[in-house]
């Protein structure tokens, strides 16, 4: 059995969970509100502030399901009561990154600004401390678009081996390359 899929989702006080007919969890809390359309053969129960989730049969496609919606609706109920926020880093000489609300301003090294709208479910903020790399904090209830936007943020353009410059994330380790051997 699916080890992840078998274990109850405890839902903490203030965070509602509900299942309509046609499989859609709803998950309200209090930063806002998700919903995720579960697959029919998914069997999904609320009962005694825990969420269960059981499968029909042990078929390698029932067992991953199993796992996966399990592991969507846990992360729906940590982004409604926690909040989620991924931190991306700009590295290089010049880079700058600026916002005014939901709109990006960011200059990473081409010969124009790119300019890139964050969706409106997310928070962006930027910080240019000085002696330090400029910072993106990208914050939000939805795990998977925050994580999309960052993905989409850092192949704007991606670090580089040789002297790690570009758009990474916080905490990030880059597997760099020595570079050309010394002249002769």
């Amino acid at each position: 059995m699916s080890r992840i899929g078998k274990k109850p989702i405890v839902v903490p006080a203030g965070v509602t969970v509900t299942v309509s007919n046609d499989n859609v969890v709803t998950v309200k809390g209090p930063k806002g509100e998700l919903k995720e359309s579960v697959d029919r053969d998914i069997t999904v129960s609320v009962k005694d502030n825990e969420v269960i989730f059981t499968r029909p049969t042990d078929q390698i496609r029932h067992r991953a399901m199993h796992g996966l919606y399990r592991a969507l609706v846990n992360n729906m109920v940590k982004g409604v009561t926690e909040g989620l926020k991924k931190e991306l880093e700009l590295v290089g000489v010049g880079y700058k990154a600026a916002n005014t609300g939901n709109v990006l301003d960011l200059a990473l090294g081409y010969s124009h600004n790119i300019i890139f709208e964050v969706p409106s479910e997310l928070k962006v903020t930027t910080t240019t401390e000085k002696g330090q790399n400029p910072k993106i904090l990208l914050e939000g209830i939805d795990k998977q678009l925050l994580g999309q936007v960052a993905a989409k943020l850092r192949s704007l353009r991606k670090p580089e081996p040789y002297k790690g410059k570009g758009v990474k994330y916080a905490g990030e380790i880059l597997r760099r390359k020595a570079g050309k051997a010394a002249g002769k």
